[in-house]
């Protein structure tokens, strides 16, 4: 069995997606032009805390909350005309997320270098 590693699905992502500073994503979140949305596990919210105006959608259910046709859409819980800004703990399962969301068609994708961990230490209020 050939099976392609999580570390190579994240490479493979990162040639294909937007990448963003946290000082970028802050500015943009100022401005009011994305959707900030933190896709890590309700536990790590938790034990972590949160970003301020930060959307938070678990990385398992990001596809079916953001898809129309899905019967868990969520909508007007987000404003599909603007970028969608990812993070997670790292920067590594958001890379894998931006992915899948431009697979879905999304456009205006990106996720900020060094996850929850960077934003820490930006501008970011956490709660």
């Amino acid at each position: 069995m050939n099976i392609k590693t999580a570390q190579s699905l994240v490479k493979e992502a990162l040639k294909e997606i937007k990448t963003i500073s946290p000082d970028e994503a802050f500015k943009m979140t100022e401005d009011n032009k994305c959707n900030l949305i933190d896709i890590r596990d309700i536990r790590e919210l938790e034990k972590e805390g949160k970003l301020e105006n930060s959307n938070h959608i678990p990385r398992g259910m990001l596809e079916f909350w953001l898809d129309p046709e899905s019967p868990y859409f969520k909508e007007g819980k987000l404003d599909l005309k603007k970028e969608m800004v990812l993070f997670c703990a790292g920067g590594l399962r958001s890379a894998l997320a931006a992915k899948t969301l431009k697979d879905m068609g999304f456009n205006k994708v990106s996720h900020i270098d060094g996850g929850f961990a960077a934003l820490k230490q930006s501008k970011f209020k956490i709660t």
